[in-house]
């Protein structure tokens, strides 16, 4: 009988034991994880939630307690004044961590002013008489900033209404953005004026009628096409040319404003040339009137008085050519030029002469013979 107690004891011993572990287990089972507040918060919503503030936050955590930040901005909230708010919706036990305060930033989909005014170019583009976009100088009736969107809006810009006016340059483009949601398309809508320019050389002081234009004398400015035309200069054709007549300083070059400048002046001292097979000669003569490389200009021998037309070669230089002494095959040699005629001092050439012989009596200082 002391031996059936005994084993009665222990029994009852050992169901004590098991039912203070289970009941223990079922404790920690219903423990609760402790409400950790988050330093950095991110919202892509117009509010925020408990469940964005704290971890942990249980069925508390879709509540909304606060209106979030504009789009694409950041704002903050301390961390007294979260653990107050959260105590009004009985979240009680808050570990901060810390923290004194927290950040809260509203997600967005950002679009800069200078993509929208190059998608605005490429909808404007070979409209109604217009260039290229990159020739397009847009103004605005409003400053265009860089535009927030819900992030949710992932569509490309695209432009549902484009009109242009080319008789006063105005512009109404309208953007639809579709959304992977949802939401309805957004649309943004810009007006102003657009007008095509194209770069074009540029006075940088005034210059006189016959002067030629120095490196430092002109600069690259864009103009309206409409006040340069198709005529616009560009640098590198205007330095190193001679105006055809005065021009003021800021004004636009057109090619019609510019002339090879003049290699020999009238009046001047030049070198005349003579050229034939075998034969270079040089006399003094002095210009009749101006020309540019390749005019003929009628130059005056100061020894012999007589004149004689030639092409303009160089600066100071007027060169006359003999005739060639055998013709091509097919062709009949022309006649020999007297050797006593010269043409008349006020006969005007505008294509290259007959070569013309210098007189047998004209005196040369300078000669040589090739080899």
């Amino acid at each position: 009988m002391a031996s059936a107690m005994r084993t009665l004891i222990l029994a009852t011993a050992l169901l004590a034991s098991a039912a203070t572990a289970a009941l223990g287990q079922a404790r920690r089972d219903d423990t609760i994880a402790v409400p950790t507040l988050r330093a950095n918060v991110s919202v892509a919503s117009e509010v925020v939630r408990i469940g964005d503030v704290i971890d942990n936050a249980g069925p508390a955590a879709g509540i909304a307690i606060y209106r979030a930040p504009d789009l694409g901005t950041v704002g903050s909230l301390t961390a007294a004044q979260i653990v107050a708010t959260l105590r009004n919706h009985q979240v009680i036990g808050v570990d901060t961590g810390g923290l004194q305060s927290i950040s809260v930033t509203r997600l967005s989909r950002s679009i800069e002013s200078k993509d929208i005014e190059a998608q605005i170019g490429k909808a404007l583009q070979h409209r109604n008489g217009l260039g290229d976009a990159a020739n397009l100088t847009l103004t605005f009736d409003r400053d265009v900033q860089d535009t927030q969107l819900d992030p949710a809006y992932t569509g490309a810009l695209d432009p549902v209404s484009t009109r242009f006016d080319a008789r006063n340059g105005r512009f109404d483009v309208t953007f639809a953005i579709g959304s992977d949601s949802s939401a309805p398309t957004a649309k943004l809508r810009f007006t102003g004026t657009a007008v095509e320019t194209v770069e074009v050389a540029v006075l940088a002081r005034g210059v006189e009628r016959n002067e030629v234009l120095k490196s430092s004398d002109v600069i690259v400015e864009r103009r309206p096409k409409a006040e340069v035309g198709n005529d616009g200069a560009g640098r590198d054709r205007a330095v190193g040319m001679q105006s055809r007549r005065q021009l003021r300083a800021g004004q636009a070059i057109r090619n019609a404003d510019l002339a090879k400048p003049d290699l020999v002046i009238r009046d001047q001292a030049v070198t005349l040339v003579y050229r034939a097979a075998g034969i270079y000669l040089t006399i003094r003569g002095k210009a009749m009137e101006a020309g540019t490389e390749g005019d003929v200009v009628n130059v005056m021998n100061l020894q012999s008085k007589r004149s004689v037309a030639g092409v303009v070669t160089g600066r100071g230089e007027v060169t006359v050519s003999a005739p060639s002494a055998s013709p091509l095959p097919g062709e009949r040699a022309p006649a020999p030029a007297p050797a006593t005629s010269d043409p008349a001092p006020s006969e005007k050439i505008s294509r290259a002469p007959s070569p013309v012989a210098i007189a047998a009596n004209d005196r040369v200082p300078v000669s040589r013979k090739a080899e």
